[in-house]
Protein backbone atom coordinates (compact mmCIF):
# COMPACT_ATOMS: atom_id res chain seq x y z
CA UNK A 1 0.00 0.00 0.00
CA UNK A 2 2.93 2.29 0.95
CA UNK A 3 4.34 1.70 -2.73
CA UNK A 4 0.79 2.21 -3.87
CA UNK A 5 0.35 5.64 -2.24
CA UNK A 6 3.52 7.16 -3.25
CA UNK A 7 2.92 6.45 -6.91
CA UNK A 8 -0.07 7.98 -6.38
CA UNK A 9 0.95 11.00 -4.62
CA UNK A 10 3.83 11.57 -7.27
CA UNK A 11 1.70 11.30 -10.37
CA UNK A 12 -1.18 13.66 -8.61
CA UNK A 13 1.40 16.13 -7.68
CA UNK A 14 2.46 16.17 -11.66
CA UNK A 15 1.12 19.30 -12.99
CA UNK A 16 -1.12 18.18 -15.79
CA UNK A 17 -4.37 19.58 -17.57
CA UNK A 18 -6.57 18.72 -14.42
CA UNK A 19 -4.28 20.40 -11.65
CA UNK A 20 -3.57 23.12 -14.32
CA UNK A 21 -7.54 23.75 -13.98
CA UNK A 22 -7.77 23.08 -10.43
CA UNK A 23 -4.82 25.82 -9.58
CA UNK A 24 -6.87 28.53 -12.01
CA UNK A 25 -10.36 27.27 -10.24
CA UNK A 26 -8.55 28.32 -6.86
CA UNK A 27 -7.58 31.43 -8.17
CA UNK A 28 -10.67 32.24 -10.01
CA UNK A 29 -13.27 31.16 -6.88
CA UNK A 30 -11.17 31.21 -3.64
CA UNK A 31 -10.44 28.38 -1.83
CA UNK A 32 -14.41 27.96 -0.35
CA UNK A 33 -16.01 27.94 -4.06
CA UNK A 34 -13.68 25.36 -5.63
CA UNK A 35 -13.13 22.96 -3.18
CA UNK A 36 -16.41 21.30 -4.62
CA UNK A 37 -14.65 20.78 -8.13
CA UNK A 38 -12.74 18.17 -5.66
CA UNK A 39 -15.52 15.91 -6.66
CA UNK A 40 -15.30 16.42 -10.52
CA UNK A 41 -11.72 15.58 -10.29
CA UNK A 42 -12.29 12.34 -8.24
CA UNK A 43 -15.37 11.24 -10.60
CA UNK A 44 -13.92 11.84 -13.59
CA UNK A 45 -10.93 9.52 -12.51
CA UNK A 46 -12.71 6.83 -10.86
CA UNK A 47 -15.22 6.97 -14.46
CA UNK A 48 -11.98 5.57 -16.32
CA UNK A 49 -9.89 3.40 -13.45
CA UNK A 50 -12.68 1.39 -12.35
CA UNK A 51 -13.55 0.34 -15.94
CA UNK A 52 -10.20 0.02 -16.86
CA UNK A 53 -8.82 -1.88 -13.58
CA UNK A 54 -11.79 -5.15 -13.76
CA UNK A 55 -12.16 -4.58 -17.30
CA UNK A 56 -10.36 -3.01 -20.15
CA UNK A 57 -6.54 -3.42 -18.97
CA UNK A 58 -6.83 -7.08 -20.42
CA UNK A 59 -8.14 -5.55 -23.95
CA UNK A 60 -5.57 -2.46 -24.16
CA UNK A 61 -3.09 -4.94 -23.62
CA UNK A 62 -4.04 -7.02 -26.67
CA UNK A 63 -4.82 -3.99 -28.99
CA UNK A 64 -2.12 -0.68 -28.28
CA UNK A 65 -4.23 1.28 -30.91
CA UNK A 66 -7.13 1.94 -28.35
CA UNK A 67 -5.04 3.26 -25.63
CA UNK A 68 -2.98 5.33 -28.63
CA UNK A 69 -6.33 7.03 -29.71
CA UNK A 70 -7.26 7.35 -26.02
CA UNK A 71 -4.09 9.48 -25.93
CA UNK A 72 -4.70 11.47 -28.66
CA UNK A 73 -8.21 12.74 -27.69
CA UNK A 74 -7.20 13.40 -24.50
CA UNK A 75 -4.44 15.77 -26.35
CA UNK A 76 -7.29 17.62 -28.08
CA UNK A 77 -9.44 18.14 -25.54
CA UNK A 78 -6.73 19.65 -23.89
CA UNK A 79 -5.38 21.55 -26.80
CA UNK A 80 -9.37 23.18 -26.93
CA UNK A 81 -8.83 23.96 -23.00
CA UNK A 82 -5.59 25.99 -23.91
CA UNK A 83 -7.60 27.65 -26.47
CA UNK A 84 -10.08 28.71 -24.39
CA UNK A 85 -7.73 29.75 -21.69
CA UNK A 86 -5.47 31.75 -23.65
CA UNK A 87 -8.90 34.01 -25.08
CA UNK A 88 -10.57 34.58 -22.25
CA UNK A 89 -10.99 37.88 -20.71
CA UNK A 90 -11.19 37.19 -17.22
CA UNK A 91 -12.52 40.41 -16.16
CA UNK A 92 -14.86 40.87 -18.51
CA UNK A 93 -18.41 40.27 -17.59
CA UNK A 94 -19.82 36.67 -18.24
CA UNK A 95 -16.32 35.28 -18.39
CA UNK A 96 -16.27 31.74 -18.30
CA UNK A 97 -15.46 29.79 -15.22
CA UNK A 98 -13.81 26.95 -14.51
CA UNK A 99 -16.69 24.32 -13.61
CA UNK A 100 -17.40 21.17 -12.50
CA UNK A 101 -17.87 19.79 -16.00
CA UNK A 102 -14.55 21.46 -17.78
CA UNK A 103 -12.84 19.62 -14.50
CA UNK A 104 -15.06 16.33 -14.90
CA UNK A 105 -14.57 15.97 -19.01
CA UNK A 106 -10.70 17.05 -18.09
CA UNK A 107 -9.85 14.77 -15.47
CA UNK A 108 -12.07 11.96 -18.05
CA UNK A 109 -9.63 12.74 -20.52
CA UNK A 110 -6.15 13.13 -18.42
CA UNK A 111 -3.57 10.38 -19.34
CA UNK A 112 -3.05 10.19 -15.70
CA UNK A 113 -6.08 8.06 -15.10
CA UNK A 114 -5.08 5.53 -17.94
CA UNK A 115 -2.15 4.87 -16.21
CA UNK A 116 -3.57 4.52 -12.70
CA UNK A 117 -5.85 2.14 -13.88
CA UNK A 118 -3.10 0.11 -16.27
CA UNK A 119 -0.40 0.53 -14.27
CA UNK A 120 -0.45 1.80 -10.53
CA UNK A 121 -4.17 0.11 -9.66
CA UNK A 122 -4.54 -3.41 -8.82
CA UNK A 123 -6.46 -5.58 -11.04
CA UNK A 124 -9.73 -7.58 -10.03
CA UNK A 125 -13.03 -7.88 -9.47
CA UNK A 126 -14.09 -4.00 -7.56
CA UNK A 127 -15.44 -5.43 -4.20
CA UNK A 128 -11.16 -6.42 -4.09
CA UNK A 129 -10.22 -3.02 -5.30
CA UNK A 130 -12.33 -0.99 -2.82
CA UNK A 131 -9.55 -0.27 -0.45
CA UNK A 132 -7.33 0.73 -2.98
CA UNK A 133 -10.21 3.18 -4.44
CA UNK A 134 -10.87 4.19 -1.24
CA UNK A 135 -7.13 5.34 -0.48
CA UNK A 136 -7.34 6.31 -3.92
CA UNK A 137 -9.90 9.02 -2.69
CA UNK A 138 -8.30 10.19 -0.21
CA UNK A 139 -4.73 10.91 -2.21
CA UNK A 140 -7.18 12.78 -4.76
CA UNK A 141 -8.78 14.86 -1.89
CA UNK A 142 -5.48 16.00 -0.25
CA UNK A 143 -3.62 17.08 -3.81
CA UNK A 144 -6.57 18.34 -5.40
CA UNK A 145 -7.12 20.81 -2.24
CA UNK A 146 -2.84 21.58 -2.46
CA UNK A 147 -3.43 22.54 -6.27
CA UNK A 148 -6.56 24.66 -5.26
CA UNK A 149 -4.89 26.34 -2.42
CA UNK A 150 -1.80 27.23 -4.26
CA UNK A 151 -3.83 28.98 -7.07
CA UNK A 152 -6.55 30.71 -4.03
CA UNK A 153 -2.82 31.53 -2.87
CA UNK A 154 -2.16 33.88 -5.80
CA UNK A 155 -5.82 35.22 -5.73
CA UNK A 156 -4.83 36.79 -2.17
CA UNK A 157 -1.77 38.54 -3.74
CA UNK A 158 -4.39 40.30 -5.95
CA UNK A 159 -3.33 42.31 -9.00
CA UNK A 160 -4.86 44.29 -12.05
CA UNK A 161 -6.82 42.84 -14.75
CA UNK A 162 -3.01 42.42 -16.75
CA UNK A 163 -2.04 40.06 -13.26
CA UNK A 164 -5.36 38.16 -13.98
CA UNK A 165 -4.89 37.52 -17.73
CA UNK A 166 -1.33 36.59 -17.31
CA UNK A 167 -2.46 33.91 -14.69
CA UNK A 168 -4.48 32.79 -17.55
CA UNK A 169 -2.12 32.89 -20.27
CA UNK A 170 0.46 30.50 -17.78
CA UNK A 171 -2.17 28.15 -17.13
CA UNK A 172 -2.93 27.83 -21.50
CA UNK A 173 0.95 28.03 -21.96
CA UNK A 174 0.81 24.97 -19.55
CA UNK A 175 -1.92 22.83 -21.23
CA UNK A 176 -0.29 23.40 -25.29
CA UNK A 177 2.45 22.04 -23.77
CA UNK A 178 1.21 18.97 -22.48
CA UNK A 179 -1.52 18.85 -25.04
CA UNK A 180 1.91 18.60 -27.47
CA UNK A 181 4.09 15.69 -25.30
CA UNK A 182 0.27 13.83 -26.00
CA UNK A 183 -0.01 14.37 -29.41
CA UNK A 184 3.75 14.07 -29.74
CA UNK A 185 3.22 10.71 -28.36
CA UNK A 186 0.31 9.85 -30.17
CA UNK A 187 2.10 10.30 -33.61
CA UNK A 188 5.73 8.50 -32.69
CA UNK A 189 3.56 5.39 -31.84
CA UNK A 190 1.65 5.91 -35.09
CA UNK A 191 4.61 6.40 -37.66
Amino acid sequence: MLSFCLSILLLLATPGPTNTLMALAGYQHGWKRAAPLISAELAGYLLIIIPVATLAAPLFEQRPVLALWAKLAAGVWVFFLAIKLWTIQPQAAGARRIDWRSVFVTTCLNPKALIIGLVIMPRGALAALLPWLLMFALLVLSAASAWILGGSLLRREGGSARTHTLIHRIAAIGLLLFATLLAGAGLRAVA
